[in-house]
């Protein structure tokens, strides 16, 4: 149980480390945002942006920005010149483009909605069911969700849910995972389920483009007339830290799905809701030759909180991280474009990922509409998203029934499985 007399005092005593962290992020959060604000007062053009950005790291010192001299983080794209068109002719503020409308009720929302009739829109999210390690054999299930609305009535809904299930020998097989208490070995590996779910969401996604392509509602005919989104990055900067022949896969899986997307020609949204993308962060800290502080808490999102209106969003940057290429992107390095999207007014925008050739094929605005849509849909958040991870879920009363279901089976197949009687006595407490 929680003591909380005893944390009050913890919190009084620890009081002035609380106000004086406060102190100090306002004031380097401040600072970047008055550099972003100044972005297009000192360079007129995405062509100027880029020069500047070019010279500046071919002059800067091995290391620098703490990703090297070849990271720019975030290049600009021809929306940066759209945006400084756009009535931002002094270049003051920070890079916005308005959604340029405003609703009186929901209902009203609900009503412009109506715009996602004929779009197709579908989304994949996924689950796992670890392994037990009270347990006596190692098992693991991971699942990836679809759902898929045509907006088209009387056309249906489609929910439907891949499932996988891991062996001993698959999680045996892998880098073995250790106890975060005794640093033992447990045997078994739970990166491997994290990759697999992450393979199987790409290849549900991937399925299912191709499922539209040869159906004909894909392809240069209907481009933007079905799009895909996905919850998570397409840049899997978090395989760096694991072991080599994870990192491979993981990337693979993410080119994969850039490249079918290009391929079967059905934009493909990556939906990040809260993001601590620093790419935008690291593009200022070159530009501004050391004069920003260096920090570790400020994040792209947090630059644009509370300078956007629902529905706005930036301009379109390419990503261009120094890992991308170290994670094995190479030809695929500078394909993943990105905005800040505001859904909520109480959140930071979202960061949006997508395939570069979306942008280039002019179809970001319509998407956009699409995606605003399924916001005003899911209130706040992107309804087939909301959905599939719906579909996907697995909850600790479908853990229990996993197990049951399992047992069942050994029993039958004559297999020796059983949980250690502390686990079950937990189980029993905690109900």
């Amino acid at each position: 149980m929680l003591y909380t007399q005893k944390l009050l005092a913890e919190l009084e005593r620890t009081r002035e480390h609380f106000t004086s962290y406060q102190d100090r992020y306002g004031q380097q959060l401040g600072a970047y945002r008055a550099a972003l604000a100044s972005l297009g007062r000192r360079y007129a053009t995405a062509q100027a942006l880029r020069a500047a950005q070019t010279q500046r790291l071919a002059s800067a010192p091995n290391g620098e920005n703490g990703q090297g001299p070849s990271s720019a983080g975030a290049l600009p794209t021809s929306e940066y010149d759209r945006w400084r068109a756009s009535g931002a002719s002094s270049g003051a503020g920070v890079p916005v483009l308005p959604f340029g409308r405003d609703f009186a009720h929901h209902e009203e929302a609900r009503a412009w909605a109506e715009c996602l009739r004929g779009t197709t829109t579908f989304a994949v999210d996924g689950s796992q069911l670890l392994p037990w390690r009270d347990a006596s054999v190692p098992i693991a299930l991971v699942q990836a969700g679809l759902f898929e609305n045509p907006h088209e009535p009387p056309a249906p809904y489609v929910k439907d849910v891949a499932t996988e299930l891991l062996p001993p020998d698959e999680l045996l097989g892998a880098v073995p995972d250790a106890d975060a208490r005794t640093g033992e070995a447990l045997g078994y590996s739970t990166q491997i389920v994290h990759l697999r779910r992450f393979e199987l969401e790409a290849q549900t996604l991937i399925a299912r483009m191709q499922h539209h392509q040869r159906a004909g509602t894909g392809g240069d005919r209907r481009a933007g007339k079905v799009i895909a989104f996905y919850d998570g990055s397409l840049i899997v900067s978090f395989a760096l830290k694991m072991p080599p022949p994870y990192k491979k896969r993981y990337v693979e899986a993410a080119r994969q799905l850039l490249s079918a997307s290009r391929e079967y020609q059905i934009p493909l949204i990556a939906y990040i809701d809260t993001s601590y993308a620093r790419d935008i962060v690291t593009m200022l800290d070159t530009l501004e030759e050391n004069e920003l502080p260096a920090t570790a808490g400020v994040h792209d999102a947090l630059l644009w909180q509370g300078s956007m209106r629902w529905g706005d969003r930036t301009p379109a940057f390419i990503s261009a991280r120094a890992d991308l290429e170290s994670m094995g992107y190479e030809e695929q390095r500078e394909d993943i474009a990105f905005v800040y999207f505001q859904a909520a007014l109480d959140r930071p925008p979202a960061r949006l990922e997508f395939p570069r050739w979306v942008l280039e094929a002019g179809l970001l605005d319509g998407v956009l509409d699409a995606l605003r849509g399924e916001v005003i849909a899911g209130n706040g958040y992107p309804y087939p998203v909301e959905a599939a991870d719906a579909v996907a879920v697995i909850s600790s009363a479908d853990r229990a029934q996993f197990y049951a279901i399992f047992q069942s089976f050994a029993e039958r197949e004559g297999l020796a499985f059983s949980f250690s009687r502390k686990a079950l006595s937990k189980n029993r407490r905690r109900v």
